[in-house]
């Protein structure tokens, strides 16, 4: 075990520099760089550029030097820890991000529970009442869920709030505790605005799931094994979860890999609308502005998201799962 996490943990550390490489060079795509962004910006406004402040701007960011260059003088600086300044806040990037990451973390989280605590139960129920009436609605829920666009579920709850009630679910907290310092009011008020976001963003994943665990229940269901166990006399409910369930699940567990990442970078156009302040808004818009810093050092979080998450989950399903394992045995 101890061989298999060294080797897995070398492996991260490789696709991190790779990832952190993909990320810097892709923003780096889309023809001229944040300088010609800001040159449009101050056109718009009618307002001429100052060619020393231009100047100065390229040496400071580093936009004069080679692409390599430019990945390898930003990489050095990650490695103590600072990941640069953006140009587009006009702040270490570092600051903007930890700003906005404690947020993201709790909506998400609180998504990703929401989205196995209510997917694994209906599931099992959709897969043991086969073709039932309750079956049958599921299916036509989870299925709406599917294909409802999120950001256009968060458009229509925001207006019909907004009609029948008379309020607003935008935001994650009311005006008066936005620039507040931290108080049990503040994560009061935090709270009460967290359910709608986390409702929206989880139900297309909670959708998805509830399709994977009723097809895994239902395969295992038909399998030999399960057959015998009930001609023994074994009780349904200990039958199912003992066997059926556990085995079920393991595509559930397997998908925190991916789950984990996507309910921060999938949920940007969502956030966008209920006017969130969590990271996904600001990829948005520090890739629209080319600010290489700030997008690239998002783009290697995600990343780096999706490769602790693909190792909690191999770790999980060689819990649950005794005949998963990933080392030979000698």
């Amino acid at each position: 075990m101890l061989y298999y996490l060294l080797r897995r943990s070398l492996y991260m550390l490789l696709l991190l520099v790779v990832l952190s490489m993909a990320g810097f060079a892709i923003i780096q795509l889309p023809p001229g760089d944040y300088l010609n962004s800001y040159i449009q910006a101050l056109a718009m406004r009618g307002a001429a550029p100052d060619e020393a402040e231009l100047a100065a701007l390229k040496r400071q960011y580093g936009l004069d030097l080679p692409l390599h260059r430019q990945y390898l003088k930003w990489a050095g600086r990650a490695l103590a820890g600072d990941f640069g300044r953006s140009m587009d806040w006009r702040k270490p990037v570092s600051e903007l991000i930890a700003d906005r990451m404690l947020l993201t973390v709790i909506m998400n989280a609180a998504a990703m529970v929401f989205i196995y605590v209510v997917a694994v139960p209906i599931g099992i129920y959709a897969a043991t009442h086969q073709y039932s009436v309750g079956d049958h609605a599921l299916t036509v829920v989870s299925l709406t869920g599917l294909a409802t666009p999120q950001f256009l579920l968060a458009l229509v709850l925001m207006v019909f709030m907004v009609r029948q009630f008379g309020a607003s679910v935008g935001g994650l907290f009311s005006p008066e505790y936005v620039d507040a310092a931290w108080s049990v009011g503040r994560v009061i008020d935090l709270m009460a605005h967290l359910p709608v976001p986390v409702i929206i963003i989880g139900l297309s994943g909670t959708a998805a799931l509830i399709r994977v665990m009723r097809s895994g229940v239902l395969d295992e269901l038909k399998k030999q094994y399960v057959v015998t166990a009930r001609a023994k006399g074994a009780a349904e409910r200990a039958l199912l979860f003992k066997y059926p369930v556990r085995v079920a699940i393991n595509p559930i567990i397997s998908t925190v890999g991916w789950m984990l990442p996507a309910t921060i970078s999938g949920g940007t156009i969502t956030a966008v609308v209920l006017s969130l302040p969590t990271v996904g808004p600001m990829l948005l818009r520090a890739l629209r502005n080319q600010d290489m810093f700030l997008g690239g050092t998002i783009v290697m979080l995600l990343g780096f998201l999706t490769v602790i998450g693909t190792f909690v989950s191999d770790m999980l399903l060689m819990w649950i799962d005794p005949r998963i394992r990933y080392e030979r045995s000698t």
